[in-house]
């Protein structure tokens, strides 16, 4: 019998699966699909490690911890740290003074020609130097892999934690079913666009649809930010599809004639404060609540949640009852 079973192979799941094995534990992991893929919101995610900007909406414990996320990934997987911009149109100048109030680490830019010679018509960004982004299927692969060279195999089965014995970390999400967990959510689309050169993540700033772009292998391009309080398991939307393409036309006309390739939308479970946790309950540890905070977050839940299990050290993300 594994010390520990992780139940959920999404990002969660892997690096806590992860962490708990270079503790030296043995580890058994099983997810209901046997691995990540389209069935789960860590397929859909956006790859920005931002905590800078995410603190312009969330809470101080996302931001502090956040900023680890990137030293963490890059055990694992190519971190791409270029940072990322923040831009708005010439009408929409109030939102980046907004935004530019409410977070730090970042430094005004009025000539992006040497950032991204693209956005040239730009006149005024904020460039958060210090954060980075990665291609968020490449670096659930190669959690897979590691884990797999630690002889810690994704298993396929439906089970649930009363189904098995000694410790477990319940990782499934939405699928966990805890008390005060909601869904959002999420939309996105996927461009091919080789004529359009970015680099790094842009983040456009817009009283009603907000987007943000990043940038991926062999010219191709994440469009996000729908962000939608419902538990409609539906794909997206027309609407939300238009106002993407929209908001990415308004900044470059050429996304007009851009190749769609792919379009997605899952569930991503948040609290009522949108912080993600570890839920101690029994012999049960639940890290769920990453919200839009996912690879983020991640590390540090299981960097926490291995602490508690190993240890007994309660950090500030643990709540035990």
């Amino acid at each position: 019998m594994a010390d520990v079973t992780v139940l959920g192979a999404g990002v969660a799941g892997l690096w806590a699966a992860f962490t708990l094995s270079r503790a030296g534990l043995s580890v058994r992991l099983i997810d209901r699909h046997g691995g990540p893929g389209p069935h789960g919101c860590s397929w859909w995610a956006g790859g920005m490690l931002a905590p800078f900007c995410e603190g312009a909406m969330a809470e101080p414990a996302v931001v502090a911890h956040g900023r680890a996320a990137a030293t963490a990934w890059a055990t694992v997987t190519e971190v791409i740290a270029r940072g990322s911009l923040v831009v708005a149109l010439a009408r929409d100048r109030g939102e980046l003074e907004r935004f530019a109030r409410r977070t730090g680490g970042h430094r005004q830019v009025t000539d992006l020609r040497a950032l991204e010679p693209d956005l040239a018509g730009i006149r005024q960004a904020l460039f958060f130097e210090r954060e980075a982004h990665l291609d968020p299927r490449r670096a659930l692969a190669d959690l897979v892999a590691a884990l797999g060279a630690r002889d810690v195999p994704v298993e396929t089965a439906e089970t649930t934690p009363e189904d098995i014995p000694g410790p477990v970390i319940d990782a499934r999400g939405i699928g966990a079913g805890l008390p005060g967990l909601r869904a959002v959510q999420g939309e996105m689309v996927v461009l091919r666009a080789p004529e359009i050169r970015l680099t790094r993540p842009l983040r456009l700033l817009h009283p009603r649809h907000p987007l943000y772009i990043v940038p991926r292998p062999d010219g191709q391009y994440m469009l996000g930010a729908t962000q939608i309080e419902s538990a409609d398991r539906r794909g997206m939307t027309a609407r939300s599809l238009m106002e993407l393409l929209g908001a990415a036309y308004a900044l470059d006309p050429r996304f007009g004639e851009a190749e769609v390739l792919e379009t997605g939308a899952d569930l991503r479970p948040a609290f009522a404060d949108n912080v993600p946790r570890v839920l101690v309950r029994g012999r049960v540890v639940h890290l769920n609540g990453l919200f839009r905070h996912g690879y983020l977050m991640a590390p540090a839940l299981a960097r926490q949640a291995a602490d508690w299990i190993t240890q007994g050290i309660k950090g500030d993300l643990v709540d035990v009852d």
